[in-house]
């Protein structure tokens, strides 16, 4: 026969509360460590569905077992659920900077991020059964009402996970930073569930246990307090480790990490959530290779840029002589206000913001082009300059939907040209884009200019670079398809074509009518 345990140091009522209140704010903290890992994982490691996948995964499998494990700790609830948020707090306020030393260090974060994913789940799934112990201790509630105790610790878990999933991109992530917002996560998490324990079943434990239980979230709460107290050094270090010595600006805007590299007259390097954007030796190459082909052929009084918010795609245009009007789309706020008031990158821009043809927009483009662009008017060359394709985030700018909308602004005879990746990394991603443009109805001319420096040096793309290689850029150039802008000329060339010095024309591959179009529904791209 089971003994029945003592009595809680509380009334029923207020003691109930209290569980129910340290559910609420566990279920928050889970969550925040949940989307911190699937954040990291994707602006480390790439491919945020895959990423997202593994995490959520791994997780709900790893919740499972720490269900199972939990039957052990029955008997000893109070303590156990104090011991395991103490653990779970280190574990999970201390995940993000772990992946982030690795990734900076050692060059990958998968395997800690299985790790991490699994540790933490299997600490989650441990607080279910012993808070479903410990409520029906403190309610004193008979066996027959279970289903009443079950309703009540779920309805606070699953409403505090609705707090965490919305404090963590709108107040934490862009308040605290990544690394910061764990940590902090990690201080509440430990609080409330020393705080639970000592406050309601404090003279139920041993002398022993009752101080096993206080040194171990002390010791947790002081290695929390240092390590955030550390985060800007190791930043600093980190960095350094990723993109070298010479980081001059890194901003986390509501949408994305900014780093500016460039220091001593060096080149300016520009890297989005570890990407490389602008290649300071590179980039005059890349925007005359993007720009220039579109508005060269054909009328160009009206441009519309769709990305681009470093404002050298709109330098090229305005450079132009006939152009009157540009319209720059952008999502990123932060980095458009970079890009007008940092000293490097707004003179590398010529200043273009200043211009008063240039008319900037901040919203999604996709959203854009659906609402207030169509009723902007016909454009006669829209430049796509988005983040590249492989990029999950991306996929919906890369669709045949999307360029179905933008091809609804092109005046007759204007031309849509779309940065379309690396070609010899990921041919069949090109091939893909190319694919996709033509399903909306357009004709296209596939392209490629090369750069003179190596390959990327950061962020998820570092992994598959060689240090060896130059990189190159692949475009698709497309219009309507009557009256047909692009002929063929002597020896394959296409006449009203004009390509920049270091670009060429490519010819299709064999199974290039094969490769089936990009859509919402059917996105064909990976990273």
């Amino acid at each position: 026969m089971i003994e029945p345990l003592p009595a809680p140091v509380s009334s029923p009522r207020s003691g109930r509360f209290l569980v129910l209140a340290v559910v609420f704010i566990c279920a928050a903290c889970g969550l925040v460590y949940e989307l911190e890992l699937v954040a990291l994982a994707s602006y480390l490691i790439g491919d945020s569905v895959t990423q997202a996948s593994v995490v959520l995964s791994v997780m709900v499998f790893a919740m499972g077992v720490g269900s199972l494990l939990a039957k052990r700790l029955r008997c000893r609830a109070a303590v156990g659920f104090g011991l395991i948020e103490a653990t779970l707090a280190l574990v999970g306020g201390c995940s993000a900077i772990a992946l982030y030393a690795t990734f900076a260090w050692f060059g990958g974060s998968r395997y800690a991020l299985v790790a991490f994913s699994l540790a933490i789940g299997i600490l989650i799934g441990a607080e279910i059964p012993l808070l479903m112990t410990l409520i029906q201790r403190v309610s004193r509630r008979a066996a027959g009402d279970a289903i009443g105790t079950v309703a009540d610790l779920f309805a606070a878990d699953y409403v505090g996970a609705l707090v965490g999933g919305l404090a963590f991109p709108f107040l934490l992530l862009p308040q605290l930073g990544q690394l910061t917002a764990a940590l902090l996560t990690g201080a509440v998490n430990a609080v409330a569930g020393g705080s639970l324990v000592l406050l309601l079943f404090g003279r139920d434990l041993s002398p022993r246990a009752r101080w096993i239980l206080i040194g171990a979230n002390a010791a947790v709460l002081a290695v929390l307090a240092l390590t955030t107290a550390l985060v800007g050094d190791f930043e600093q270090a980190a960095r350094r480790a990723v993109y070298g010595g010479q980081v001059r600006v890194a901003v986390q805007t509501r949408v994305q990490e900014v780093v500016l590299t460039g220091k001593g007259g060096a080149p300016l390097d520009l890297f989005l959530d570890g990407r490389l954007r602008i290649d300071g030796r590179d980039e005059a190459r890349y925007r005359a290779a993007l720009v220039a082909p579109a508005l060269d052929a054909g009328p160009h009084g009206r441009v519309l840029i769709l990305g681009g918010g470093d404002g050298l795609a709109a330098r090229e245009a305005l450079s132009r002589p006939g152009v009157r009007s540009v319209t720059l789309v952008e999502l990123d706020p932060g980095l458009v206000q970079l890009a007008r008031e940092d000293p490097q990158l707004a003179a590398l821009n010529a200043h273009a913001y200043r211009d008063p043809r240039l008319r900037t927009v901040i919203a999604d483009a996709f959203g854009w082009l659906r609402g207030d662009g169509y009723a902007s008017g016909s454009y006669d060359a829209i430049v796509s300059d988005l983040p590249d394709p492989g990029i999950t985030a991306s996929t919906k700018l890369y669709s045949q939907e999307f360029y179905g909308l933008a091809a609804r602004l092109l005046a007759p005879g204007g031309r849509l040209v779309v940065h379309a990746g690396p070609v010899s990394d990921r041919p069949r991603t090109f091939w893909t884009v190319a694919s996709t443009v033509r399903a909306a109805g357009l004709t296209t001319v596939e392209y490629r200019a090369t750069g003179s420096g190596a390959g990327f040096t950061a962020g998820p793309d570092r992994a598959s670079a060689s240090a060896k290689s130059p990189r190159d850029w692949g475009f698709v150039l497309a219009a309507r398809p009557a009256p047909h802008p692009f002929t063929t000329g002597a020896a394959g060339a296409r006449s009203g074509v004009r390509l920049p010095l270091g670009s060429e024309q490519l010819a299709p591959p064999p199974d290039a009518g094969a490769v089936p179009p990009s859509t919402l529904v059917h996105p064909r791209y990976a990273d």
